[in-house]
C-alpha cells in the first residue's frame, strides 16, 4: 500500500480533543472498539490456522506440494475473507451490523501490520527488538481504540461537537476552534479520525493535513547541549557558555502519599477474583476509580511539563544536541527506575524529534550512545577512566578544572555539534571528534546489565577464556547444579556420606 505523503508546504498533524459522550454514545464507542478487537482476533486465528495445519500435515509425511496453502495476511485479503465469514460465523452473525465497517477494518489493518512486522523482524529487515508471532488480545487488557477513514468525519460549526460515522454527533469537553478555523480557512483537510479511551476519558484524534510555515527560531546560530538527569531534569548549555538548569518536578514523588492512602482504601474493599469468579463490590470500584484519578493526574502533569520544555527548546536554538540513552537498560536499575520513569527521558527525545523537524526545521543531533560526555573534560578534552555516579563534581587531572558533573556533560554536548559530520545527524561517531587521551580504554560506558556471577549452561554471560592470536573466544559452560546434587556420582556421594557418619 502506497504511503500517504502531504503536498509541499503541508504537514500531517494530529488534533486531539477530549469527549463528553452520554451513556448511549459511550456504549456505542465501547461496541466499536470491541468490534475492532474481535476482528483482530479473528484475523490472527484465521492466518495462524493454516500454519498449524501445515505443521500437522508435515508430521503425517505429506509432501510439500500437497500441504495446505499459506493464507495471506494482506489487508485486502483479510477484508475479503472477513466479509465472507461474518455472515455465517456465530461470533459475528448476530451483531456485526450494529457497528461501522471501519471498526472491523481497524482490527484487520492492525493484524496485517502485526504480521508484516513479524515477517520483517524474522528476516532481519526490521530494526529494533525481535517481534514475535501476533497473539490474541484479551478483553480485559486490550486498549479501547478505533479508527475511521471514510464516512462523515467533521468538526461541527459550533466549535463544541464532532461528528463520526455511526456514532453521530458527540460533544467535546473543550472547544475545537483551533482546528475549525483552519478547516474553514481552507488551510487544513481532515484525513481520518480515531477514538481512544485513555486515562479515564474518551478522546477523538483527527489526522489533518495542515499548512504550516516554518517559524524562525530566536537564536538560529546557537547550539545547545541537553544533559538529562534525575536530580535536575535537564541541564542546558549553549555554545555561548550559558548554562541553565531545569528542575525535576517529581510529579510522582509528590503524589506518593496520596497514592498510598488510595491504595490502602482499595485493599480494604472486596475486589475481583478471576480464580473464583468473584465480582468487585461497588465500594471497590469507587475506591479504584479514585486511585486511578491520581495516576491520571500525575501522567497529565508530566506530559504538560515535557511539552512546555521541548517547545521552548525547539523554538529558541538552531541546533539541539541530545544523548542516545538506553532508557530500557537504565530502568533495570531498581534504585533509580522510579525516578527515571518519572522523568520521561525517552519522551523528551521523541518530542524534540518532531518539533525540531516540522515546526522550525532546526537540526537535531543525537550523540553516540558510547560518547563519554560526563567523563570528558570540557576545558582540555581529557577523559577520565572512571567517574562513579555518586561523584557529582568533575575534577580534571590534566588542567585541574573543577565543575559540576551535569554542567560539564552539557558543555561537551554543545561542543559536539560543531564536530558532527555534515549530513549524518549523529555526533560522536568514529573520526568525527578530536582524538584525546583515553586511559584504560574509557571510550565505553558501563554496560547496562551485569554478567551473572555463576555461569549457566546455554545462557549468555558465562565465563570466557581469552586466547592469544586469532583464536576465537571459547565459552566455558558450567552445568547448573541440581537440587539433588550430581546424579552421575551417586555411589561416590553415598560413600562420602558413610564416611562422615
Amino acid at each position: 500500500m502506497k504511503k500517504f505523503r502531504p503536498q509541499p508546504g503541508y504537514v500531517v498533524q494530529a488534533f486531539r480533543f477530549a469527549l463528553d459522550p452520554n451513556a448511549s454514545q459511550e456504549a456505542a464507542l465501547r461496541s466499536h472498539c470491541g468490534a475492532a478487537r474481535a476482528a483482530y482476533n479473528w484475523a490472527v486465528g484465521w492466518v495462524t490456522a493454516s500454519w498449524w495445519q501445515r505443521r500437522a500435515e508435515e508430521t503425517y509425511g505429506i509432501p510439500e506440494e500437497s500441504l495446505t496453502e499459506w493464507r495471506p495476511w494482506s489487508l485486502p485479503s483479510l477484508r475479503k475473507a472477513f466479509n465472507e465469514a461474518k455472515h455465517t460465523d456465530p461470533r459475528f452473525a448476530g451483531w456485526w451490523e450494529r457497528n461501522s465497517k471501519e471498526a472491523y477494518s481497524t482490527g484487520l489493518a492492525n493484524a496485517s501490520s502485526a504480521f508484516d512486522n513479524y515477517a520483517k523482524s524474522k528476516n532481519g529487515k526490521r530494526k529494533g527488538a525481535r517481534m514475535g508471532v501476533p497473539r490474541f488480545k484479551p478483553k480485559r487488557k486490550a486498549r479501547l481504540a478505533c479508527r475511521f477513514t471514510t464516512g462523515t468525519i467533521r468538526v461541527d460549526a459550533d466549535g463544541r461537537h464532532v461528528t463520526l460515522p455511526r456514532l453521530g454527533t458527540i460533544r467535546t469537553h473543550e472547544p475545537t476552534v483551533k482546528l475549525l478555523g483552519r478547516v474553514q480557512a481552507g488551510t487544513a483537510r481532515i484525513l481520518s479520525a480515531a477514538v481512544r479511551h485513555e486515562r479515564g476519558r474518551w478522546f477523538a484524534s483527527f489526522q489533518v493535513e495542515v499548512k504550516r510555515d516554518i517559524v524562525r527560531v530566536a537564536r538560529p546560530d546557537v547550539a545547545v547541549g541537553i544533559d538529562l538527569g534525575v536530580k535536575a531534569l535537564a541541564v542546558m548549555a549553549d555554545s555561548t557558555g550559558e548554562i541553565r538548569t531545569v528542575a525535576n518536578p517529581g510529579h510522582y514523588d509528590a503524589a506518593r502519599a496520596q497514592l498510598r492512602r488510595a491504595s490502602r482504601t482499595v485493599s480494604r474493599r472486596q475486589g475481583p477474583d478471576r480464580r473464583t469468579g468473584q465480582k468487585p463490590s461497588r465500594r471497590w470500584e469507587k475506591a479504584n476509580a479514585a486511585r486511578n484519578r491520581v495516576h491520571h493526574r500525575v501522567a497529565n502533569l508530566r506530559e504538560d511539563a515535557l511539552h512546555k520544555l521541548t517547545t521552548a527548546v525547539a523554538a529558541e536554538y538552531g541546533t539541539v544536541v541530545v544523548e542516545d540513552l538506553n532508557v530500557a537498560g537504565m530502568l533495570r536499575n531498581r534504585r533509580l527506575a522510579r525516578r527515571i520513569a518519572d522523568a520521561g527521558f525517552g519522551e523528551i527525545r521523541r518530542l524534540l524529534t518532531y518539533k525540531t523537524g516540522q515546526r522550525h526545521a532546526t537540526r537535531l543531533v543525537v550523540a553516540n550512545r558510547w560518547y563519554p560526555s560526563s567523563k570528558t573534560c570540557s576545558g582540555c578534552g581529557a577523559v577520565k577512566a572512571k567517574l562513579p555516579l555518586h561523584m557529582r563534581t568533575f575534577e580534571c587531572d590534566a588542567c585541574h578544572l573543577v565543575i559540576d558533573r551535569d554542567d560539564n556533560a552539557a558543555l561537551n554536548l554543545a561542543a559536539l555539534a560543531a564536530a558532527c559530520a555534515t549530513g549524518t545527524g549523529v555526533a560522536g561517531d568514529q573520526d568525527t571528534t578530536v582524538v584525546v587521551s583515553k586511559p584504560r580504554g574509557a571510550d565505553r560506558k558501563t554496560r547496562a546489565t551485569r554478567p551473572r556471577r555463576k555461569a549457566e549452561a546455554g545462557r549468555a554471560g558465562g565465563a570466557t577464556r581469552r586466547t592469544s592470536g586469532r583464536q576465537k573466544r571459547e565459552t566455558v559452560l558450567k552445568p547448573k547444579p541440581s537440587r539433588f546434587g550430581d546424579e552421575t556420582d551417586l555411589p561416590g556421594r553415598i560413600a562420602r556420606n558413610a564416611e562422615r557418619c
